[in-house]
């Protein structure tokens, strides 16, 4: 009797770890490339995470719990933002990422930078708002132009990034390029530093409003935001097409009490062609959950902009296809024939 309880025992144990190691194995990673830690992909990145994932042994979303893809545990991580991001997701180094729409495009088509290196395997899972394109200066500095910038130090954002791209072909139409500027390939935060201690004299970043690193220096040191010119908006957009015209309200950042005008590019979120289509289609699923619209209106100012309404917003306009999950989604809601 002792041996067949024994055994009986054993039995019920290798079942309770059996079933523990399925439901190990139905653990699904899925890391999301963001930005750099003062910008606002890495924030917004962090919200979607949050809001598709339901690791095992959660709370079911009929339950209380979030309303993310069952066993499926969702990572952002910090990277160098856009152009780092469609190179990671191609290579099948991350599932997914944020990328500006400009370098998106550029990527998908082998187009700029990208010119023989194309990303055919691109797809589009969400738009997610527009990302203004600021030009930082230290308090009380002014500039008469864009060609003003010739001869000073000036951050381009980090190297290959989209804020670097679209940059380096908006400031080439009025003669200013890295032969005549001390430039610095830096992140946002770094730039913002760079300026505090008097290192640059100015920087461009894009990134959804307000900038949690410009917050901080414009409470600290204080900071200018450059106003395009009306003509130079429109040659910015002649330029880089997926840059629209935009305005930073006066009173984003307390201590620019100016409207700013200014160009603006979509942040889109991004997978692989290859990623599973009915994952992608519970991905898009839970990111328009109740429970995702309460984090996205919680975490980020530029949460509350994040809606369904707007998913599809100018992504025609990209020539970068949806991914089969996500397009079957959209189908379902009645955004798509």
């Amino acid at each position: 009797m002792k041996s067949a309880g024994k055994l009986l025992g054993l039995a019920l144990m290798g079942a309770v770890i059996g079933g523990f190691a399925a439901e190990a194995q139905e653990m699904k990673f899925f890391r999301i490339g963001t930005g750099g830690a003062g910008g606002t992909y890495f924030p917004i990145g962090g919200i979607i995470a949050n809001a598709i994932s339901n690791p095992p042994g959660s709370r079911a979303c009929d339950e209380g719990g979030n309303c993310g893809v069952p066993g499926l545990v969702a990572m952002a991580q910090s990277t160098n933002a856009s152009a780092h991001n469609v190179n990671a997701i191609q290579a099948g180094q991350m599932e997914a990422g944020l990328s500006g729409a400009a370098t998106l495009h550029f990527a998908y088509h082998g187009k700029g930078k990208f010119e023989g290196n194309a990303k055919p395997d691109l797809r589009v899972i969400a738009n997610l708002y527009p990302e203004d394109l600021h030009l930082v200066m230290p308090k009380g500095a002014k500039l008469d132009g864009i060609a003003d910038l010739k001869g000073k130090r000036v951050g381009i954002a980090q190297a290959g990034s989209g804020t670097q791209i679209a940059v380096e072909l908006i400031i080439g139409d009025y003669g200013v390029n890295r032969d005549n500027i001390d430039e610095a390939e830096l992140n946002n935060a770094q730039s913002a530093e760079r300026v505090a201690d008097g290192q640059l004299d100015a920087y461009f970043y894009a990134a959804g409003t307000p900038v949690a690193a410009m917050i901080q220096l414009d409470n600290t040191k204080g900071m200018e935001l450059y106003s395009f010119t009306d003509d130079e908006v429109k040659q910015a957009n002649a330029t880089v097409p997926y840059y629209i015209p935009s305005t930073i309200p006066a009173g984003t950042y307390p201590g620019v009490d100016y409207d700013v005008n200014t160009v603006a590019v979509s942040g889109i979120l991004v997978t692989n062609a290859n990623i599973d289509e009915e994952l992608i289609y519970q991905i898009t699923k839970a990111m328009w959950s109740p429970t995702a619209r309460k984090l996205l209106d919680n975490g980020h100012a530029k949460g509350k902009v994040i809606t369904l309404e707007t998913a599809l917003d100018g992504i025609d306009g990209i020539g970068v296809p949806l991914h089969p999950g996500a397009e079957r989604f959209y189908r379902e809601a009645g955004m798509l024939n």
